[in-house]
């Protein structure tokens, strides 16, 4: 097989398998509303194949080898209904600024009250 043909056939059965719904599962449907999960799938390979001996033309040799590597991260889900489609996020950029903002602020307040001298 070469090197072209082993890209295309790992290529392939990547894309055949990497998906939101391989990884998520099917979109649900209950009470008037089908919630689809979305994700991105990031997904990368690699391969290399050989012939034939180095500097030695009697040597008789093949070799060939291929991996992968696939990762999904849950970004969010659709809502369809009657009222229309909405995209909703797991997480909240207000959100995660609002729990950083509250983090930052504790830790000032806790170490100010650790380093005062005591009377």
């Amino acid at each position: 097989m070469s090197s072209v043909a082993l890209l295309q056939s790992l290529k392939e059965n990547i894309l055949g398998q990497a998906g939101v719904k391989t990884i998520y599962g099917d979109p649900i449907t209950a009470q008037g509303h089908t919630v689809i999960p979305v994700a991105k799938v990031v997904y990368g390979y690699g391969a290399g194949a050989g012939t034939g001996g180095v500097g030695n033309a009697s040597a008789q040799g093949e070799g060939g080898g291929g991996g992968c590597g696939v990762r999904a991260i849950p970004v969010g889900v659709i809502d369809v209904s009657d009222h229309g489609t909405t995209f909703v996020p797991i997480t909240s950029r207000r959100k995660l600024g609002l729990a950083i903002a509250t983090g930052i602020t504790v830790g000032i307040l806790f170490g100010r009250r650790k380093h005062r001298p005591r009377s």
